[in-house]
């Protein structure tokens, strides 16, 4: 009872013998014997007569049923906060973070960030203080699609002199196509306003050509598109802001490091050379946990890279963990990693996989869990529950794109707490988006050894002929064969051709699916070369380093992602032997647009080194995609990749303002004269009605979470509230809701509502651009420290509590946009 008083100090429980109608609790309003209590009483009977069913004024008790057909608010809000912050707040929120402090971790994010953006696209700052993504007309050619800033995206058709009227001398002019005419712009002007719309030599078509008639949806486009971007950049902050306020100490730098450095028996490239110093500085010079990408091709020598991450770490006495989408691969880096730490017996190395049996699995958990392993290499199953580090430093992940959504997650979770390396030839949209974000750290090693020579690339429609040809090509000059299949269904069928083609040479089958022995026998004897041709699934995708086998088959390569067919095109051409892979497809009339775009650019991307710009491609191609989630369409296509970019870095450029500081539960005043009156029979439907107000207090004093659970589970137990409740959760929603906001008080003059907060303008223009109740946008405004809305008439205390609670709703949508503090 104290409690609840305490928490409502201006409302009375009704109890027997305190002069109040026994089990009756009224909220809000003064005691009786107070001297404002007639007065109190009079608004008490207007209110419930107008606004709160279930109470009837001169005493006499009924229930009303409410209409099914009433929007239920609270139950509108939840789906909404669910949807707008599930995914990052959902989780347990993280300690509030002092003002000096984030202003220092705010400049280091953004220093990080133009570094990033300065070594991976090398842009040159265009003079206004930005980086500028705008397009040279003059590199434009007839069709292209480019974006129009004011107006939207057009069509490109080409560059004509004219005469102005109001001149004699003629001008360049650009003519762009739109939905609905020609626009005919001067050169010179256009240059300011003007943007690609897809990456150079990009053919995919926006859904629509905008209207010059009407630039209404244009702009209603670019700021879905801003509120996006700004939503993607305060994802980015707050995750790498976490990951920076982690802490760990510098490895030492030893002798030891350059002594392993140099058995290593090739000379290095230049872009090797700098991802040894990058990492080396990440582990030994900083004191936040490594999260880099090293981006090279396959050969191009990532793997000599992680090797002296390792060493560094174990040195200094940690265990490293490399783990790899396939046991295939895995095997490899597990020879690999034994004979490079051959000269180094202290030092031991373990293979854990579903190739092991039971008993071999329990010594290796042991092993791992005393410390007795320092490197343990091997497939998902690293990440098992069952497998406990003892003091794990450093994770190694080869090509992460290859892992299913939970091992994602559970990777992500390392990161927070350890170094982690990440190798990849073609890197997944989402990681590429962070590393040109400048929110990742990114080496790329694109220059190839000396002796490696271009894989020559043929794509055609399917024909047995040039398969036979191509094998027998192959054979004859001592090599052997990949034949890669989508699927294990076909694998039989190619068998049965070869075998009879090809009578004399020894073929073999190899898929997920076999048994373990039989799998791992099949991989040595083709890496022995007593297997000429392997006819296989994608499995061999990563990591095979098969010196003699200089030609790949590739069946229905349209069913492939385009990462994948670049990863498998790589297992060929690993020495100076002239590589060659056959791409086939069936009729192009069978194939998607997209599935013709990733063909396109699999055959453009015919250098070495163009694993990277491949993934550009990629990147154009599928959108950038949800970056903590596994959706892989992007924003991109609403305002093109152009503006999306420059929309992107004015948001980074400008993070300090999307800032919002929420405030204490307890300091928030909402001064509406509104009351509750929960009837009899519902507090008889209810088993402690005192401990249920108790607890919805305490859940709004914690956050919107608990707050939104509390009402759920009453709902679940007790249905739908009648409204005298509804009024006392919505003023906890409200309250709730506006601390979060940095709302600190809320009353109302008249017909003018007035919140009172310390929000800047820009916020407000934020979160006033990510409202969609257009009735609520523009009744907004937003003067000196106060946000306030004019009414078309005073509201009585009922309808003006559900509009406030409505334009907090729509406030609150905005709060993933903004970086809290």
């Amino acid at each position: 009872m104290a409690a609840l008083r305490a928490a409502h100090p201006t409302g009375t429980v009704g109890t027997a013998g305190s002069g109040l109608p026994t089990r009756r609790l009224v909220f809000g309003f003064p005691a009786r014997g107070c001297p404002c209590w007639r007065r109190s009483t009079r608004l008490r009977a207007r209110l419930n007569v107008a606004h709160v069913e279930g109470i009837h004024v001169a005493g006499q008790l009924q229930r009303k049923q409410r209409p099914e057909s009433e929007v239920d608010g609270i139950g509108a809000l939840h789906e909404r906060i669910r949807k707008e912050l599930g995914k990052r707040d959902a989780g347990p929120t993280a300690p509030a973070m002092e003002s000096a402090e984030a202003e220092r971790y705010i400049s280091m994010v953004k220093q990080q960030q133009e570094r990033g953006l300065r070594k991976l696209k090398g842009e040159k700052g265009d003079g206004e203080g930005g980086y500028g993504y705008r397009v040279d007309p003059y590199t434009l050619r007839p069709g292209d699609y480019v974006v129009h800033k004011r107006v939207g995206v057009g069509r490109f058709v080409g560059i004509k002199y004219d005469v102005a009227r109001d001149s004699a001398e003629p001008m360049e002019y650009l003519f762009i196509e739109y939905a609905d005419g020609m626009a005919k712009l001067p050169v010179k002007k256009s240059r300011k306003m003007l943007y690609r719309y897809n990456l150079p030599n990009e053919t995919k078509k926006p859904r629509a050509l905008s209207k010059l008639s009407d630039t209404s949806a244009w702009e209603r486009r670019r700021t879905k598109g801003k509120i996006a971007i700004q939503k993607m950049v305060v994802d980015l902050m707050e995750l790498y802001l976490h990951r920076l306020k982690q802490k760990r100490p510098p490895y030492p730098k030893t002798s030891g490091m350059e002594q392993f450095a140099s058995l290593f028996p090739f000379e290095p490239t230049q872009d090797q050379k700098q991802a040894f110093i990058d990492v080396e500085n990440d582990l030994t010079e900083r004191e936040t946990p490594m999260d880099r990408l090293i981006c090279g091709d396959v050969g191009f020598g990532k793997t000599e890279v992680a090797l002296r991450a390792i060493f560094c770490v174990v040195e200094a006495g940690r265990q490293a963990m490399v783990l790899a989408p396939t046991i295939v691969l895995a095997k490899q880096h597990f020879d690999v990693i034994s004979e490079r730490f051959s000269h180094y017996p202290d030092i031991k190395v373990g293979l854990l996989s579903r190739f092991q049996t039971k008993s071999e699995k329990e010594s290796y958990l042991s092993m791992i869990k005393d410390g007795e392993l320092d490197i343990i290499v091997g497939t998902h199953a690293l990440l098992g529950n069952r497998v406990v580090y003892n003091n794990l430093g450093l994770l190694v992940v080869d090509e992460e794109q290859r892992f299913g959504v939970k091992q994602k997650e559970r990777i992500a979770s390392f990161k927070t707490s350890i170094d982690v390396l990440t190798l990849s030839a073609t890197p997944i949209p989402r990681t590429l988006y962070l590393a040109l974000t400048g929110f990742r750290d990114a080496s790329l090693i694109t220059t190839p050894p000396p002796e490696r020579v271009p894989i020559k690339t043929n794509l055609s429609s399917y024909s047995k002929e040039k398969i036979l040809e191509a094998i027998k090509f192959e054979l004859d000059r001592g090599g052997q064969v990949f034949y890669v299949l989508p699927r294990i269904k076909g694998l039989e069928e190619v068998m049965e051709l070869l075998e009879e083609s090809f009578p004399q040479v020894s073929i073999a089958i190899a898929h997920g699916k076999q048994y373990s022995k039989q799998l791992e026998d099949t991989m040595e004897k083709f890496c022995l070369g007593e297997i000429k041709i392997l006819i296989c699934t994608n499995i061999v995708e990563s990591g095979l380093d098969i010196q003699n086998a200089n030609t790949i088959i590739i069946q229905d390569v349209h069913q492939f992602g385009l990462a994948q067919l670049y990863q498998l095109r790589g297992r060929v051409g690993r020495a100076d032997k002239e590589a060659f892979a056959f791409l086939f497809y069936p009729e192009k009339s069978l194939l998607s647009d997209q599935a013709l775009e990733r063909l396109a650019a699999l055959e453009e991307c015919h250098e070495l080194g163009q694993g990277f710009q491949l993934a550009e491609r990629d990147m154009a191609i599928r959108g950038f995609g949800n970056i903590f989630g596994e959706q892989q369409t992007g924003d991109v296509g609403n305002v093109g990749i152009d503006l999306f970019f420059e929309m992107l870095f004015e948001s980074l450029s400008k993070v300090e303002e999307h800032r919002l500081v929420s405030l204490p539960y307890d300091t928030v005043q909402l001064d509406i004269s509104i009351n509750a009156h929960l009837s009899s029979d519902y507090i008889d439907h209810l088993e402690n009605p005192l401990e249920l107000i108790n607890d919805a207090e305490m859940a709004a004093q914690k956050d919107i979470w608990a707050l939104m659970h509390f009402t759920d589970s009453f709902r679940r137990q007790y249905g739908k509230e009648p409204l005298p409740m509804e009024i006392i959760l919505k003023k906890l929603y409200v309250r709730r809701m506006a601390a979060d906001l940095g709302i600190s008080r809320i009353y109302n003059m008249g017909k003018i509502v007035c919140m009172k907060t310390d929000m800047s303008k820009r916020v407000f223009k934020i979160m006033t651009d990510s409202m969609v109740s257009e009735v609520h946008r523009n009744s907004l405004v937003f003067e000196g420290d106060e946000i306030k809305a004019e009414l078309l008439l005073e509201l009585p205390a009922g309808q003006l509590l559900n509009w406030i609670f409505q334009c907090l709703s729509e406030l609150y949508a905005s709060l993933p946009a903004l970086v809290k503090y």
